[in-house]
């Protein structure tokens, strides 16, 4: 280092940039780190356990942030009143509630009926200096350890939410902080500021848990009759912090609105830069102040994305692609580009009337719902970018949609190709009509991460097999896996077996049980596994519908259950197991895995050895999306929604002959759906046994989930080619 432009350096400099020559840190004899340098390099410390002491589980918490002392960025408190908490606190919640990521109403009496979609805490009491107390308490001992910042507002102000989560990010959090717009007390020390209330104010976590002991003190002692006064008092006297309005270079800006204040006219730069406004008279000129600063925030992010795009068409030219490398639109990942024909993603054709690419397989269907708003949406926009960028010259107005195309491209969104006829007017008020043709990009927007409830790999599994006569030939395999990977590993599952009997066999059984040898093979593993008991159902019938087997099982267990509705097909293991409890969620979501079928080995290796080796996993076969007959979720959760499909079907059981456990879930619920491909469900070649007493719907399923498990199309292709070749010889 060096100080000034004379050739005297300081002394103490000279001898610090001798001992830091090369830039090492200086060291004792030995090598270790000298003195007051012990932090900068690391140590490791062995684990050592006195054999003397017992041995004593680690408790894990449940959560990681946990474990690490992370805490949550912002609390929000919103004081409010019986009389305006069905107005302003509504108005409050409306525009920026769901900005928040949490915010609470406090009051001191509460109406009878509090509004939808608002979490309120009443005090009992409407007294202003005991809300404020009770409030400040309430937030220590339910939300002291969870956040770092607590912003407390009242219901007459409005406060830019966005400007307020990005002023708490530029903050430092080991500071006491208090902060807002800083008000003299009447009468009192000029040196001393408290933070107006009606302009709302930020702590931070270390200054209300120092507050917190004197919370009492300050209620016993401290006379006042505005609570932000007395809070202010109550931080000074005990704490010897103020209220400031700048802090570590980020400035609280407010604005007082004066009476019959137009909103949308207003053009003081302070108007404009302001974090929070007050006082906020009525719902109406909340909901246009949230309009007004909306607007401006919006004008910003399209300014801060052209100029964004500028920087990016300038750097562009010294990138080593050059010009040629810069995608359109500007700032947008470039398209996706296939490396095989197989990856090429396909564009659906669509008109303002049909849509030529059908969810349910037809080849041409009406456009409905959302399909008809995205098209009506993305024509008004090509209109709107056409007429911003050639009026006033010419002027365009739709004739008639020529050719629609759009796909969906998961690197960037969705793109869209439009052929519209236009009628061009000019200036002078000539028109031409011409066809045009515009691409757009409704790009990917911010990914947000969903909040789901809590689950553990700890649940017990109840799995159900329902077993017909054509299935007796792949139970022993079924039974095998089952106690190789979760009896003999003692994981936490039963089994269930449901014994489907045809009504003829139902009549024999007591000369012939067609079932005789499966409960055999239980028996045997009773014997085996002694502490694990297998119990069986039997039901007779000619259609073995799915939902009515589900009644039977669901009567027999408690409502906590975790089902697994398996096939004889499947092969159990722990890893799938772990999977069923994590993505299974009581009252929230069930889970329908798609199973990978292997190929029939007949075709695919045509009498050469199969392949075995662990990088031929999930080669040869396919994901079975035709096939819902495994199954994860809660009893309850069946219950609730057989309850909905009871109540609409009324008596007419045949229905239900149509319908699998799927159905139920998708029509009667409200829970999610979540349907993914399991690579640890794998199931062998066989071919199914299509019941054609089912719906013809259940049949088609069947047959078509038969043909495409065969193999893949070379091997069908190869298959045809020898079977020629041996033909024409």
């Amino acid at each position: 280092w060096s100080q000034g432009g004379g050739e005297d350096q300081c002394p103490a400099a000279a001898g610090r940039a001798g001992a830091l020559a090369g830039g090492a840190r200086p060291e004792a004899a030995d090598g270790r780190p000298g003195p007051g340098q012990e932090d900068f390099r690391p140590r490791i410390v062995p684990y050592y356990r006195d054999p003397n002491k017992p041995y004593k589980k680690v408790l894990r918490t449940r959560y990681i942030q946990t474990e690490l002392g992370f805490h949550e960025r912002l609390f929000v408190a919103v004081l409010t009143s019986k009389a305006t908490l069905n107005t302003l606190a509504v108005a409050v919640n409306k525009t920026v509630a769901h900005h928040f990521p949490r915010l609470l109403y406090f009051t001191g009496l509460r109406s009878a009926k509090v509004p939808h979609g608002m979490v309120l805490v009443a005090h009992g009491d409407e007294r202003p200096i005991w809300l404020m107390y009770e409030t400040m308490h309430y937030i220590h001992q339910h939300f002291g350890s969870d956040y770092d910042w607590f912003y407390i507002m009242q219901d007459d102000t409005y406060a830019q939410a966005e400007q307020v989560k990005a002023l708490v990010t530029h903050l430092s959090i080991n500071q006491d902080v208090y902060l807002g717009r800083a008000e003299e007390f009447i009468g009192g020390d000029e040196q001393a500021r408290y933070c107006h209330g009606g302009f709302g104010y930020l702590i931070s976590r270390s200054l209300l848990l120092k507050l917190h002991p004197h919370l009492d003190s300050c209620r016993n002692e401290i006379l006042s009759v505005r609570p932000d006064e007395w809070l202010g008092r109550c931080i000074i006297d005990f704490l010897g912090i103020a209220c400031v309005s700048e802090l570590q270079g980020q400035h609280y800006h407010t604005y007082e609105l004066a009476k019959n204040t137009e909103p949308e006219k207003e053009e003081e730069e302070e108007f404009q830069a302001a974090l929070a406004v007050h006082p906020v008279s009525d719902m109406t000129l909340m909901y246009r102040l949230h309009k007004h600063f909306s607007r401006l925030q919006l004008d910003r992010a399209y300014q801060e994305i052209q100029d964004l795009q500028m920087q990016i068409r300038n750097l562009t030219s010294l990138t080593p692609a050059g010009e040629g490398g810069l995608t359109w639109p500007v700032g947008i990942n470039a398209p996706f580009l296939p490396k095989s024909r197989f990856e090429v993603i396909s564009w659906d054709y669509f008109t303002e009337q049909h849509l030529f690419s059908c969810p349910d397989g037809s080849p041409k269907c009406e456009l409905s719902g959302a399909s008809k708003a995205d098209v009506s949406e993305i024509i008004e926009s090509a209109l709107e970018q056409l007429n911003s960028r050639y009026q006033p010259l010419l002027r365009f107005s739709k004739r008639q949609l020529l050719n629609g195309y759009r796909r969906f491209d998961p690197t960037r969104g969705m793109e869209y190709t439009l052929d519209l006829l236009l009628e061009a007017v000019t200036q002078k008020g000539h028109s031409h009509v011409l066809a045009k043709r515009v691409s757009l990009v409704r790009p990917l927007s911010k990914v947000e991460i969903i909040p789901m409830p809590y689950v553990t790999e700890a649940t017990r599994v109840q799995l159900v097999l329902p077993l017909t006569v054509q299935d007796l030939d792949f139970v022993a395999n079924f039974l095998d896996m089952f106690a190789m990977n979760t009896l003999d590993t003692h994981d936490n599952a039963l089994l269930t077996l449901l014994f489907i009997y045809h009504p003829y066999d139902a009549q024999r059984v007591s000369q012939v049980d067609v079932f005789a040898g499966v409960k055999a093979m239980v028996g045997e593993l009773e014997k085996r596994y002694a502490e694990v008991k297998i119990p069986w159902i039997s039901v007779k019938t000619e259609v073995p519908s799915q939902v009515k087997l589900m009644d039977i099982v669901s009567k027999k267990h408690p409502v906590d259950t975790l089902f697994f509705l398996a096939s004889v097909w499947t092969e159990i293991n722990m890893e799938f197991l772990n999977r069923c409890r994590m993505n299974t969620i009581s009252n929230w979501q069930v889970f329908f895995p798609v199973h990978f079928q292997e190929f029939n080995p007949a075709l695919v290796y045509r009498g050469e050895q199969t392949a075995s080796s662990s990088t031929d996993f999930l080669r040869d076969g396919h994901f079975d999306r035709h096939s819902f007959a495994e199954a994860c979720f809660y009893n309850s959760d069946y219950m609730t929604a057989r309850t909905k499909l009871a109540a609409d079907i009324l008596d007419q059981d045949e229905v239900l002959e149509s319908m699998e456990v799927f159905d139920v879930f998708l029509h009667y619920s409200g829970l999610h759906l979540f349907r993914a491909v399991e690579p640890g469900l794998v199931q062998k070649y066989a071919l199914r046994s299509c019941n054609p007493r089912l719906s013809e719907e259940l049949y088609h399923r069947c047959v078509l989930s038969n043909l495409e498990g065969l193999a893949s199309r070379s091997h069908l292709a190869m298959a045809l080619f020898e079977q020629e070749q041996a033909n024409s010889t």
